[in-house]
């Protein structure tokens, strides 16, 4: 049962009503958090099912019918599209609104987008630590962000009062809130996201280009390893696509560790190193169970 709480805006508007987006708009109604929530897609189908499961109040294609009068506007739009959600968008921003992002790139996102930031609105960047392998309003839910991390990236200058408004939104749907540089967050995420989805597209696509009756037998007869990363490469193919272009030096940079990292460890199965190999793995198992000790995993 949702226990009644007091409304921190009167209308929340959401470009791009994916699964993110989707999921805190859910969140938001579940907590009684806008009294108003509406969308704008450029998807026809995005902005049908949005509306048909009362996702949203108001779903539209038509960015000034959406932003005009909010509060709040979540930006959810793939991160290459910011520029032109930017330019659509702010002829239409009301004064004192919140302007926020759930992008999983920050430093392009604030390039792209604050030049069209007008005086008297705030922009807050953000990314919840937050998803799933499906993508699209139908597949998102009000729980996703409870117990994960919310990480904020304001920019100097920038007003307290809304970065204390959107932390605040953030907790009510259940996060935990990180103040982060946005340049330190483009390395960690990296790191702990990027490479991981780029490592697993290319082992699902290696496996795809093979011989079609090897190609069969990998698919029939796949391990949970396998498993995991044909779930990791089942993400939306755009989002991920504008993610590492537009994160490309950090992505680059821990790209060639990692390469240095498998050569070594290429090195010892030639040699037959065991004792380094054991050494290494045994050092990795640290990792998963800090992740566990985190309730992260």
């Amino acid at each position: 049962m949702t226990t009644p709480t007091t409304p921190l805006f009167d209308t929340a508007c959401f470009v791009g009503i994916g699964l993110i987006g989707s999921s805190l708009a859910r969140a938001m109604r579940k907590h009684g958090l806008a009294r108003r929530l509406v969308a704008f897609d450029i998807s026809e189908k995005a902005r049908t099912a949005a509306q048909a499961l009362s996702v949203v109040d108001l779903a539209t294609d038509q960015p000034a019918d959406a932003v005009a009068g909010a509060d709040l506007v979540v930006i959810g739009a793939p991160v290459g599209a910011t520029d032109a959600v930017g330019a659509a968008i702010a002829p239409h921003l009301k004064p004192g609104a919140i302007v926020t992002d759930v992008g999983s790139v920050k430093l392009a996102v604030i390039r792209d987008l604050m030049p069209y930031i007008p005086e008297g609105v705030e922009f807050i960047p953000g990314h919840p630590i937050a998803g799933t392998e499906h993508s699209g309003p139908e597949n998102g839910f009000a729980e996703l962000f409870e117990g994960r991390w919310q990480i904020l990236t304001p920019l100097p200058g920038c007003n307290e009062k809304a970065v204390d408004k959107i932390a605040e939104l953030w907790r009510r749907v259940g996060s935990m809130v990180e103040i982060m540089d946005p340049h330190h967050h483009d390395k960690v995420l990296a790191i702990t996201s990027h490479l991981p989805h780029l490592i697993a597209y290319t082992i699902v696509g290696t496996a795809n280009d093979l011989e079609g009756h090897m190609q069969q037998e990998v698919i029939k007869f796949s391990a949970s390893g396998f498993r995991d990363f044909t779930r990791i490469a089942a993400s939306d193919p755009i989002m991920w696509r504008d993610v590492f272009l537009n994160n490309r030096e950090a992505v680059l940079e821990v790209l060639q560790r990692f390469t240095e990292d498998l050569t070594a460890l290429q090195r010892s199965i030639r040699w037959g190193e065991g004792e380094v190999l054991q050494k290494r793995f045994t050092e990795t198992r640290a990792i998963r169970r800090a992740i566990i000790d985190a309730k992260q995993a």
